[in-house]
């Protein structure tokens, strides 16, 4: 886990209510879990609404999602926050990010630019997981 990254995502992403909260369930291992369920329903309160794009709920795949993102901006690596135990905490590709957690049916945050742009999928229930740009402006 990198701390520095994810205080760059809460800090830019997260409502400030619950931005220690947050960061101290990232960095416990016992309470990670407990960070990334905010993310599943209740994600409309846990994140700022002014800096989320909703995607369409269309099937979107994963090349063009990378496209889209691409398109605001160059990236190198990823930080991921997600549900998925093999790519947590870790600094990856963008394509890489994106296969893993894409219909994924679980949280996840890609960090694309750190603190200005990332991509979030939240739980899925019926039909296509909500999907989001995070866009901000440094």
């Amino acid at each position: 886990m990198n701390r520095t990254q994810e205080q760059l995502i809460v800090k830019a992403f997260f409502e400030k209510r619950i931005q220690e909260r947050v960061l101290h369930e990232l960095s416990s291992p016992k309470k990670r879990l407990d960070a990334l369920n905010r993310l599943c329903h209740s994600y409309s309160t846990t994140l700022r609404k002014k800096y989320l794009i909703e995607l369409s709920k269309a099937n979107f795949n994963k090349e063009d999602l990378e496209t889209l993102l691409r398109k605001y901006g160059p990236i190198k690596q990823c930080y991921v926050i997600s549900w998925n135990k093999d790519i947590d905490g870790k600094e990856i590709p963008l394509s890489t990010a994106l296969e893993h957690t894409v219909g994924l049916g679980m949280p996840s945050i890609i960090s694309c630019i750190p603190g200005e742009l990332a991509y979030f999928e939240s739980e899925q229930g019926y039909g296509a997981p909500p999907r989001y740009v995070l866009k901000r402006n440094a």
